[in-house]
């Protein structure tokens, strides 16, 4: 056995059975690292035999169990046994030496944090149990002796209690370090506390879809240094927040899903320069949106939808650069972060994160007039949401100059004409709804376009036909059902004039008998009989004539007209 070996590092392998207990022999081990294979079982009791042990990678295993105490070891500063399937409660001892600085046990499956797991990591730098199943109240796991923290994310836990940092308490707000805080996807609720805008360091801030309610307190500074900020899926209320107006490196703002009212206010694009991403979604925002919304130079995600907005949009993107050209990662992106939008479109639903997201969605307000023009300008667009607004007019006709569009959404609205020629330059669409308008004629075909065979995407649109609808009817097959239409009409008068010439040549002809003497009455037989010869003549003649066009007709499948003399028949008033 190497009893004496110092570093254990099989990383990237494909190893698997468990951790033989033997490995606690090894007592002069300062660095143990098996990530990423396929190591399963537990891990041996034998690990607190490594008392001179400072750092253990055992990520992305199958591990599971408990784990066992380590702290035996006073050196031992780094920990990462992330995506495990470890379950329990973690260990108090991990701290006791003193030294630990980074540990990282995220995507795992504890239930618990024991209380003085962290009363003594006075040199804790980095926490993460992101997406485990702990049930704890927040404010009972650190305590006044982790104000080194820079890195805590607990998302997606069970997590309880607020965050409301009352006079003497010291978290969050004391904790004057911290660049990066993620409490998001948990139980926790009440107000926040105006001291987390004035953090001196932090960075990124993720409170999301808890049971936050309140105002967003107002905060006279808000630190150049919060970039990124979530609150969305919470219970916030009251106008847009004032708290943000001083916070000019902002780049991400989330506030979906709560309860804010109010209008947009018109010094958002000058307060927040840097905004590459603004989600407002799901609110109760009313009144226009204000022209100064389109000076965003940067913004790459603009989410209004499910809100009271009024008026018709507005049509100068000129300054919406973030949205001409096609995503690149920017060295603003220090870290991964996500924004969940859902693209609902005939029926599916997308879920996207934020890198390489360029998007408009304003759908489900009260927009009216014609979709901007301007619109077709922002050739970098991925995603273009309209829908269930009272927006009319046409589709406009640069709408083919989006070459990047993967999902349009224009349905719900009165827009009617048709579908511009330019739709089949759509080479990378893959999603799209058109229905409940207005819109008629052809629908466009193209290779990209006929792969979208769902017809439900044009359905309430009367006038549409073509793939994927029924196929239209042809302008020679139009013409000859309008020629037939016409001499089925003239027959149909002919038929007319004869019957009323009958009725009248036989009241004629009883009034003869009646009133007239006999001579008369020969006189008027002879010339009926005249009359009757002519007519049957005229009669015959249109036969004829009739049969001729429908035989020609059969043979040459209707396309080709007789020409030949009209018959008619007058009788002469006596």
């Amino acid at each position: 056995m190497l009893v004496k070996l110092r570093k254990l590092i099989l990383d990237y392998n494909n190893l698997t059975g468990s951790i033989p207990p033997e490995i606690g022999n090894m007592t002069e081990l300062q660095e143990l690292s098996f990530a990423q294979n396929y190591l399963g079982g537990q891990l041996p009791g034998t690990l607190s035999h490594l008392i001179k042990l400072q750092d253990m990678y055992l990520s992305e295993n199958q591990l599971g169990g408990h784990v066992p105490e380590l702290g035996n070891s006073s050196l031992l500063r780094m920990v990462d046994i992330h995506m495990n399937n470890f379950s329990g409660m973690f260990p108090s001892s991990i701290c006791v030496g003193g030294a630990l600085r980074y540990l990282i046990a995220a995507y795992n499956r504890f239930t618990s944090i024991h209380q003085k797991t962290f009363q003594n990591c006075t040199t804790l730098q980095h926490v993460e149990f992101t997406a485990n199943n702990i049930v704890a109240e927040l404010n009972g796991c650190f305590g006044e002796h982790s104000r080194q923290l820079e890195v805590m994310a607990f998302g997606q836990n069970q997590l309880y209690g607020g965050i409301l940092a009352d006079e003497g308490e010291t978290f969050p707000c004391n904790y004057t370090l911290l660049l990066f805080l993620d409490l998001s996807n948990n139980a926790l609720d009440g107000s926040i506390s105006k001291c987390l805008w004035d953090m001196p360091s932090l960075e990124f801030m993720d409170l999301s879809s808890n049971s936050f309610a309140g105002v967003v307190p107002f905060s006279r500074t808000c630190e150049d240094t919060l970039r990124y900020l979530h609150l969305a899926n919470n219970h916030f209320i009251g106008a847009f927040p004032l708290a943000f107006k001083k916070c000019k490196n902002m780049i991400t703002l989330d506030l979906g899903g709560n309860n804010f009212s109010g209008t947009i206010p018109s010094w958002i694009s000058k307060s927040l320069p840097r905004l590459r991403f603004l989600r407002l979604s799901s609110n109760m925002f009313d009144g226009i949106l204000p022209n100064q919304i389109l000076n965003f130079r940067k913004l790459q995600l603009l989410d209004l939808s499910k809100n009271k907005l009024i008026g018709p949009v507005p049509d100068d993107f000129t300054n919406f650069t973030g949205m001409v050209h096609a995503s690149k990662n920017s060295d603003d992106d220090a870290y991964v972060e996500q924004i969940q939008i859902v693209w609902k479109n005939v029926g599916y639903a997308y879920s996207t994160t934020i890198t390489g997201m360029v998007g408009i969605d304003l759908s489900d307000n009260f927009l009216s007039q014609e979709i901007p023009g301007g619109l077709t300008t922002l050739i970098g667009l991925r995603y273009l949401n309209l829908s269930g607004n009272h927006l009319s007019g046409c589709i406009p006709e640069g709408i083919g100059n989006l070459l990047l569009l993967e999902s349009l959404d224009l349905s719900r609205n009165q827009l009617t004409g048709e579908i511009p020629p330019s739709f089949a330059g759509l080479k990378s669409i893959s999603t799209l709804n058109l229905s409940s308008n207005g819109l008629s004629g052809r629908i466009p075909t193209s290779n990209q376009l006929q792969t979208l065979v769902d017809p439900s995407i044009y359905s309430n649109n009367v006038g549409l036909c073509g793939f994927p609808l029924e196929d239209c009817v042809s302008s020679s097959a139009l013409t000859l059902s309008e020629t037939r239409h016409d001499e089925d009409m003239e027959a149909l008068w002919l038929y007319c004039f004869v019957a009323a010439g009958f009725i009248f040549g036989l009241w004629l002809y009883w009034g003869m008998f009646l009133f007239y003497s006999e001579t008369w009455r020969c006189a008027f037989y002879q010339y009926v009989d005249n009359m009757q010869g002519k007519v049957g003549k005229k009669v015959h003649c249109c036969i004829s004539w009739f049969q001729a066009k429908a035989l020609n007709e059969e043979v040459h499948h209707g396309m080709l007209k007789l020409k030949g003399r009209v018959c008619s028949i007058s009788l002469p008033w006596l």
